[in-house]
């Protein structure tokens, strides 16, 4: 049986829990997913960590495929993710039906978590477009090493922006929605393989069978949506 490394964003792990063993039912091989951060990849690229893909969004990405370190021509976009606000279970839902609705939710909240990865630029931006980035300051937490919402969970935060896969499964915190109208953009992920992988035909494959319509409905059990929406 061949064995595949796949360094995976931390976004992206609701979607292997279902594609790993179904690709593995499919075709003998078996998936090795190894949890990645965009804030520590840097230093596994260093360290010439094993690999034979990399999943990983937007600039990350880009500057991986840039610097050439996977194959030439072997990266694909085959999923996304919603951004939305997050509170703790039994809270009041705040409305964030639209812009100014949310505007008000966050500038009236206490708190308000988000992470330093993909969704946390959405968050941020979100601020920017309001025009509140400046009063949100002192009331923002940034998020390390685990879920925003599960600082929710904990009382250390009132509310939290992140993807929906990362936030629903948090246990104590309800997905109130996705963030609204112009202020929504999905977290977009893409899959390569690495330059120095050792298994580039298998590799190739994971990638075939992740862009096609049989990886859909494990997506969306993954609470992820195929990259074409």
């Amino acid at each position: 049986m061949t064995e595949l490394v796949v360094r995976a964003s931390m976004g992206s792990m609701s979607a292997w829990s279902e594609l790993a063993p179904a690709f593995t039912r499919l075709t003998g091989h078996k998936l090795i997913v190894i949890q990645e951060s965009s804030t520590t990849l840097e230093q596994t690229l260093a360290s010439n960590a094993p690999a034979d893909l990399m999943v990983m969004y937007g600039e990350p990405m880009d500057d991986i495929i840039r610097r050439g370190l996977v194959l030439a021509g072997s990266s694909a976009v085959f999923a996304r993710a919603a951004v939305g606000l997050s509170v703790k279970s039994g809270a009041p839902w705040p409305d964030i039906g639209t812009p100014e609705a949310f505007k008000r939710a966050v500038l009236g909240g206490r708190s308000l978590c988000y992470s330093y990865g993909g969704s946390g630029g959405v968050a941020a931006q979100a601020m920017e477009r309001l025009g509140i980035a400046e009063q949100m300051k002192p009331k923002t937490i940034r998020s390390q090493g685990g879920p925003a919402a599960a600082y929710v969970a904990r009382g250390e935060a009132e509310m939290a922006i992140q993807q929906v896969n990362v936030s629903k499964p948090v246990a104590g915190t309800d997905y109130v929605g996705d963030l609204p109208g112009e202020l929504h953009e999905y977290i977009v992920f893409s899959i390569a393989v690495m330059a120095g992988s050792r298994e580039p035909e298998a590799a190739t494959a994971l990638i075939r069978f992740v862009t096609s319509p049989q990886a859909e409905p494990l997506l969306r059990k993954g609470l992820m949506e195929p990259a074409a929406g």
